[in-house]
Order: structure tokens, then sequence, then C-alpha cells
């Protein structure tokens, strides 16, 4: 009989999994709409009360999406406003809803990759998963290793599309 080789674990592919780098911290919303009059109008002087009575705490580690959900204008230093209490406390805040904090720490991450260790290699980007890494990640990661690599491929080590070889 003939035997079975395993010409996968031969190969000198090595493999990356995004959701390695998928965030783990908790993103939480901060709506300026619940601290609007009527949810449509911001008054300076009850606006900054509720801030500096606000318990942060609440925030302490967290990742938050500063928005506005209701139809109102909102003057930027109210945001700048939030921003000062927030700091302090959070693991990271910025403007935006919850998916775009989500990519913003996901982008972090990928970008603390060394990319030297992938250097001249032949690099299996891993196509399926539980969280789903969406097409921002799969569009950075291209970017920071297509300088180093030898070449870059998509899906599992058993059944790749080729994305990008080094001529």
């Amino acid at each position: 009989m003939d035997e079975i080789v395993n010409k996968v674990a031969q190969s000198a592919l090595t493999s990356l999994d995004l959701e390695d780098y998928y965030p783990k911290e908790e993103i939480v919303v901060f709506d300026i709409k619940d601290y609007l009059f009527m949810e449509m109008i911001l008054k300076e002087k009850d606006f900054r009360t509720a801030m500096q009575n606000l318990d942060w705490e609440q925030y302490r580690d967290k990742n938050v999406a500063i928005t506005c959900t209701a139809d109102a204008v909102v003057p930027r230093w109210a945001y700048m406003l939030i921003m000062t209490y927030l700091e302090p406390v959070t693991h990271y805040a910025a403007f935006g809803d919850a998916g775009f904090i989500h990519n913003t720490l996901f982008l972090q991450n990928l970008n603390k990759i060394d990319v030297n260790e992938f250097a001249d290699k032949r690099v299996v980007i891993k196509g399926c998963g539980d969280k789903g890494a969406g097409e921002i990640a799969y569009v950075e990661i291209t970017r920071l290793l297509r300088p180093v690599v030898k070449s870059i491929m998509y899906g599992e080590p058993c059944s790749t599309v080729p994305i990008y070889k080094k001529k």
C-alpha cells in the first residue's frame, strides 16, 4: 500500500488567523441623545451639569462609541467635553458607532503585528472562523504583509486562493 503523505504539513506555508487579533474588550455606546432636552436640543448648562454628575466609572476599561442617534444638531464641543471625561477611564473611546469602534480596534491590533516575522514566507490568511473577520481586516493584513512576504493566499492550507506572489 502507498503511504498517505500529508503534503499540507510538509509545505512551507505559514497560516495566519485574523480572529487571533479580534478585539476582546467590551464595546458600549454613549448616546448623547439621552442628555438632550426632548432628545432634540442641547442646553449647554444642563448638558454640562449632566456630564459632571454622570458616574463615569461605568465606562472603566471599556471601549466606548460616542454617538448621537437623534436627529439633532450637536455642537462639536459637546463631543470634546464627553471625551474629557471618558479618556481617563476607558480602554478606548472615539466618535462613531459600535461597528466603527470594533473596526478601529481590529486595525490597531493588526498593526501591532511584527511583519518581519513573515519576511519571505508563503502566508495563508485563514478564510473561515467563528467570529468572521470583516473585509477591513483582510484588506489591512494584505497591506501590511505584501511588502515583505513571498506570497499571500486566502483560505485553508489544503485549499487556497492565490492573492499575491512576489516576482
